[in-house]
């Protein structure tokens, strides 16, 4: 696979990642002969398309989706066209619907990022039909990272399964928003997600700060 370029990270490339972690993480999966997902040049999206001092909400999930066409760099995002829309998203937009009555209209949430919505995977890549495949490569240490970047003030933080509980441990609840829930997949999402109304309660806290609310269901 080609390597996606750095250049587009701005403030995110100072992260300690991208000189010890990254160039060893891009070395194996240069060398993996499976499809890896998503394409290389969006691997970094979500960061590429919001600076840390944009950040109002991170929604963490696990990885990215392992059937081709359906990863785009955006945590539970797809592609406008895709069909079927991806079961955890039809999940999510279930959720959106009982919690603001209305959803969007196809699987593509970049309108959120463009609201300061960080929609972050654990884990970045992964091999095509094998989900959790690369969950040994080191993502990891990124993650951690950038919420260790964003804890310079108070945020909202969507913390879906306990993939993303475990990575967000440290972030501190007194101080933001921590809205922990079962992933939305379908082996999940009854046993919690569905009820939490994240939404509504992420945009009562931002106008509780001052801040607008996050427009959900359409951009």
């Amino acid at each position: 696979m080609t390597l996606p370029s750095l250049t587009a990270l701005g403030a995110w490339a100072e992260l300690p990642f991208f000189a010890e972690d990254w160039p060893r993480i891009a070395e194996q999966l240069a060398a993996d002969t499976r499809v890896v997902l998503p394409p290389a040049p969006q691997i970094f999206a979500a960061l590429e398309h919001l600076q840390p001092s944009a950040v109002e909400v991170v929604i963490l999930g696990q990885d990215p989706y392992p059937t081709p066409g359906h990863a785009h760099g955006y945590a539970f995002s797809a592609e406008p066209d895709v069909r079927p829309i991806p079961r955890s998203l039809v999940n999510i937009f279930n959720e959106l619907d009982a919690d603001l009555g209305a959803s969007p209209q196809d699987p593509d949430l970049r309108f959120w990022a463009d609201q300061g919505v960080l929609l972050l995977n654990s884990v970045l890549t992964v091999p095509a039909g094998c989900a959790h495949g690369h969950a040994r490569l080191g993502w990891q240490r990124l993650t951690a990272q950038v919420l260790n970047r964003l804890s310079d003030r108070p945020r909202a933080y969507l913390l879906w399964g306990a993939h993303a509980q475990k990575a967000a441990a440290e972030v501190d609840p007194a101080r933001n928003l921590k809205i922990e829930t079962p992933h939305p997949s379908p082996l999940s999402a009854r046993r919690g997600f569905f009820g939490s109304r994240p939404f509504s309660r992420v945009n009562d806290w931002l106008q509780g700060q001052g801040k607008p609310g996050i427009h959900w269901t359409k951009p």
